[in-house]
């Protein structure tokens, strides 16, 4: 498998499960979807989806020993990440990877203060003495304007506000300019003005360093606003996956249209109950081989036990073509 020219990233039929009590159970379910040079890529769906294994995955921090890549390709600038050595991945972690993870009070070591936190990368990555390595460290707290950048650095996380602990760990992730950085949901925790602040943060330093975008999130409207590519995850599996601006216009999924809907609006009446998406996700150990959005609105005994395939049902949207949720 060879990437195209702008492609940075290619996930194909990545197969991740989770050793329990009951068996090896699938989590990331044969997973394929390219990132671009310079563009953001959307993942989204509900809690327990994939979106997060699916991105521990490509970056090889699963939690051990219980999880583990069973099958298919991940391939970053040319490398299989999935058969790297050790060495390798340490390497491409925080230097060509960056990570921006979910809660940033447990990415940040709590005994530790800020600026050396943000100095060992570049001592680790780049080699560079303590004194460089503290000089550029200030000046990525400076970058990603957190007030006072000299002082911050002296600071233990607790001393922080929400909103500046997320902009450290966007520091930590974006210290050696990564070609790509993978944000797993890095707005739930804050507030709506905080939230708006971060992401436009992270857009005006992707066009400043041409950095690519990995955005997990289970919402619809952070997506909308900053990505260019979607891909849409159901219970493991992509079902839908498009140019952002197509997927909105023209969902061709069944699973999809139920997300959009569930979207309140400006003409939402005050009083109206919002659509939800009828049942529950099925748990990983009662997964069907077939269209796993049929077994969840109870239409498994009418179709085909046989996986829906992903296909490309026009240039640049694909979609799980089950009979029953492919609504062209």
């Amino acid at each position: 498998m060879t990437a195209a020219p702008d492609i940075l990233l290619e996930v194909d039929k990545l197969i991740t499960s989770f050793e329990t009590d009951r068996g090896m159970l699938r989590a990331v379910d044969q997973v394929s979807f390219d990132v671009p040079r310079g563009k953001t890529v959307g993942i989204v769906g509900e809690s327990g989806c994939g979106k997060s294994v699916t991105a521990m995955s490509i970056i090889r921090l699963l939690p051990q020993p219980a999880g583990r890549i069973l099958g298919g390709q991940v391939r970053f600038n040319g490398i299989d990440l999935l058969r790297a050595s050790d060495a390798q991945m340490q390497a491409t972690r925080g230097g060509d990877i960056g990570v921006i993870f979910q809660e940033p009070m447990t990415a940040l070591n709590p005994v530790h203060r800020i600026g050396r936190q943000v100095a060992e990368v570049f001592r680790i990555h780049q080699k560079l003495t303590k004194r460089d390595a503290w000089d550029a460290a200030t000046e990525m707290l400076q970058l990603v304007r957190i007030p006072d950048p000299a002082r911050r650095m002296m600071d233990y996380p607790h001393q922080l506000s929400g909103g500046m602990r997320q902009r450290i760990v966007i520091a930590l992730a974006l210290a050696c300019k990564p070609a790509l950085v993978i944000a797993d949901e890095p707005t739930t925790a804050l507030d709506v003005t905080v939230q708006a602040q971060i992401l436009d943060l992270m857009r005006r330093l992707q066009d400043e360093l041409g950095m690519s975008i990995i955005l997990i999130t289970h919402d619809l409207g952070v997506i909308a606003e900053t990505c260019d590519e979607v891909v849409v995850m159901y219970a493991g599996r992509v079902v839908e996956r498009a140019r952002a601006d197509a997927l909105f216009e023209h969902p061709l999924h069944a699973y999809t249209r139920g997300l959009l809907q569930s979207i309140p609006t400006l003409d939402t009446p005050s009083k109206s109950v919002l659509k939800t998406i009828p049942g529950m996700v099925a748990s990983l150990a009662n997964h069907v081989h077939g269209c796993r959005f049929c077994q969840r609105m109870g239409r498994s005994a009418s179709v085909p036990n046989d996986r829906p395939q992903l296909e490309q049902v026009t240039p640049g949207h694909w979609v799980e073509t089950c009979p029953q949720c492919y609504q062209p």
